[in-house]
């Protein structure tokens, strides 16, 4: 699977759960995701952050939003 496909997989599975616990519209929920560095972290394939589950990285970006550092997650603090 090539960067793109993966980059659509995560798109539609971590935007459905920013649609259900937030109520924006779907295409608020993608734009959210894409807008952050949730996601600017996925994009970068250095990072090999596919290894995460979509839910991980939902909660990444949950984290980002409170803290502004999606560094601050659970999944990313002890990994440092």
């Amino acid at each position: 699977m090539n960067l793109a496909e993966i980059l659509d997989f995560y798109d539609r599975e971590v935007a459905q759960p920013i649609h259900d616990k937030y109520g924006l519209s779907q295409l608020e929920a993608l734009r959210a995701f894409m807008n952050s560095k949730t996601y600017d972290m996925l994009a970068n394939p250095q990072l090999e952050m596919w290894e995460f589950s979509p839910l991980a990285i939902f909660d990444m970006w949950e984290v980002e939003q409170l803290t502004q550092d999606p560094r601050n997650s659970v999944y990313l603090r002890d990994a440092a």
